[in-house]
C-alpha cells in the first residue's frame, strides 16, 4: 500500500512535483460550464438559480430561504450530545480567534501630523457550505466564527438542499450556533454566483469563503475581483515528522484520518527510524481494514502517500519547508523546540496527543488552510480574512511645509509634475 523510501534529492524532487501535479490540472469543459451558468445567473437571477437547482440538486424548494425560526427549531432534530460538543467547540475557537482580533489606532505627533489606521468588518459575507456526503458542520464553525469576531455586519450562509428539498439538520445547528444570520437553500456554481451578483433573494456579499467541489472552486475562482474569495483549496494532505520515539499505532491513524478526505489526499511520513517506518506500514495495513472508508484510504496511500526514511531531523524538517504541508504533524521528543524551525506549513500539531483531527474540529485555530505548497505564503483563515484597513492622514500648515520640498523632488523626479504642482500652489503666495 504505502512505499517505504530513503530520502534523497531524487525523491524531494519527485515528491514535490507530484504533490503540486494533482491539484494543476484545469478542467476546460468545467471551466466553459461554470462560465455559463455565473452568466445565467448574472443575467437572470432567481429564475436561473432555481433552474440549476432543480437541475443538480433534483428539488428547489419554493422558498430558497431558511428562517431563523425553522433554523431553530431545526435544531432539536439533532443529537443533544452532537449539539453540545458543537457548542464546546464554538467556545474555544471564539476563545482562540479573539485573540486575532486588531484595533483601530491613531498616532498624534508633536508637529500636528496625525496618522493612523481605521480597521472594520465587511459589511456581508457568504460562505458555502457542501451538502450530501461531504457535508461538514464544522466548517461552519470555523469560517463563520471569525467573521462574527471580525466585526462582520451580516453573514448569509449558502447550502444545497437535499433531495427532499430540505436543509441538513446538522448543518443548520451549526449555523445556529455560529450566529449566521441568513442561509438559503441553493448550492453550487449557481450559490456562488448568487452571492458575488446579487439576486431577487440572495444578497450580494463583499467576499465568499468556504470549501466546494471542483464546480465551487471554479466559480470562485472566475468571481474573485467581482468579490474576494478565501482561498482556491486543493485536495488535503498531512504531513508527520518522526522520530524514534513516536507510537507507529498514533503515526497510522493520523495518516490515514487525512486520507479519508478524498483519493488525491495526501499522506506521508518522514522518520528518522527505519523500524518506526516499517511499523506504521504495518499498523497502516491492520488498521484500515476496520475503516469504513478503506476503499478512499487505499487510493490516496498508494497514489499520493510514502513513508521515507531521513538520515537527520534536520534533513525531515528541512523536507517539511520544501513540501509545505497543510498539516505538519510532529511527533518526536521535545516537540515544542522545532516550532521555530518549521516554516512553513498551514497548522501545526505537536506531540504525541495533538493529532491533526483535534484542529480541524475542537481546540480553535482554524482548520480553513493553504494547500498544494500555497502554506509557503499564504495563512490559515483568521479574523483578519474578514476585515478592510483604510489609513488616514491629517497634516497642518506647517508640517506640509517642512515636508514639502522633498515631496516635490520625488514628484518631479518620476516626472509627475501636476503631483508636485499639487504642493506647489499651497505656498506659491509666500516668501521663501
Amino acid at each position: 500500500m504505502m512505499q517505504l523510501v530513503k530520502k534523497d534529492e531524487t525523491t524531494t524532487r519527485e515528491f514535490v512535483r507530484q504533490l503540486m501535479q494533482r491539484a494543476g490540472e484545469k478542467d476546460q469543459q468545467v471551466d466553459k460550464i461554470v462560465a455559463d451558468i455565473l452568466e445565467q445567473v448574472r443575467l437572470r437571477g432567481d429564475t436561473a438559480v432555481r433552474e440549476y437547482t432543480e437541475k443538480f440538486d433534483g428539488h428547489a424548494p419554493q422558498n430558497m430561504e431558511v428562517s431563523q425560526k425553522e433554523i431553530a427549531e431545526m435544531v432539536t432534530l439533532c443529537d443533544r450530545d452532537f449539539v453540545d460538543a458543537l457548542e464546546r467547540a464554538a467556545e474555544n475557537i471564539r476563545v482562540f480567534h479573539s485573540k486575532q482580533k486588531q484595533q483601530s489606532w491613531m498616532d498624534p505627533q508633536s508637529n500636528g501630523v496625525i496618522l493612523g489606521q481605521r480597521v472594520r468588518g465587511l459589511e456581508r459575507v457568504g460562505i458555502y457550505v457542501p451538502g450530501g456526503t461531504a457535508a461538514y458542520p464544522s466548517s461552519v464553525l470555523m469560517n463563520a466564527i471569525p467573521a462574527k469576531i471580525a466585526g462582520v455586519k451580516e453573514i448569509v450562509m449558502v447550502t444545497p438542499p437535499g433531495k427532499d428539498g430540505k436543509p441538513n439538520p446538522d448543518i443548520m445547528a451549526a449555523a445556529y450556533v455560529a450566529g449566521v444570520d441568513r442561509v438559503f437553500l441553493v448550492g453550487g456554481a449557481q450559490a456562488a454566483a448568487a452571492l458575488a451578483y446579487g439576486t431577487e433573494s440572495i444578497p450580494k456579499v463583499d467576499k465568499i469563503v468556504g470549501p466546494g467541489n471542483i464546480f465551487v472552486a471554479t466559480a470562485k475562482k472566475h468571481l474573485y475581483g467581482t468579490v474576494d474569495i478565501d482561498m482556491i483549496a486543493g485536495p488535503s494532505e498531512i504531513l508527520i515528522v518522526a522520530d524514534e520515539t513516536a507510537n507507529p499505532k498514533f503515526l497510522a491513524a493520523d495518516l490515514m484520518s487525512q486520507a479519508e478526505h478524498d483519493v488525491l489526499a495526501s499522506a506521508i511520513l518522514l522518520t528518522t527510524s527505519e523500524t518506526i517506518a516499517e511499523q506504521t506500514i504495518k499498523e497502516v495495513e491492520r488498521q484500515v481494514e476496520q475503516l469504513e472508508r478503506k476503499e478512499i484510504i487505499h487510493r490516496s496511500l498508494d497514489d499520493f502517500g510514502a513513508v521515507i526514511v531521513c538520515e537527520t531531523m534536520e534533513e525531515a524538517i528541512e523536507f517539511a519547508n520544501d513540501l509545505a504541508p497543510e498539516h505538519l504533524e510532529l511527533c518526536a521528543e521535545n516537540a515544542m523546540e522545532y516550532i521555530g524551525r518549521l516554516d512553513n506549513a498551514g497548522s501545526l500539531f505537536l506531540g504525541n496527543y495533538s493529532p491533526e483531527p483535534l484542529g480541524d474540529y475542537y481546540a480553535g485555530p482554524n482548520h480553513v488552510l493553504p494547500t498544494s505548497g500555497t502554506a509557503r505564503f499564504f495563512s490559515p483563515l483568521s479574523v483578519d480574512s474578514f476585515v478592510k484597513k483604510s489609513s488616514f492622514i491629517y497634516y497642518t500648515k506647517e508640517a506640509l511645509k517642512a515636508a514639502k520640498d522633498d515631496i516635490v523632488v520625488l514628484a518631479d523626479t518620476e516626472g509627475l509634475t501636476a503631483h508636485a504642482n499639487s504642493i506647489k500652489v499651497r505656498f506659491e503666495n509666500e516668501n521663501p
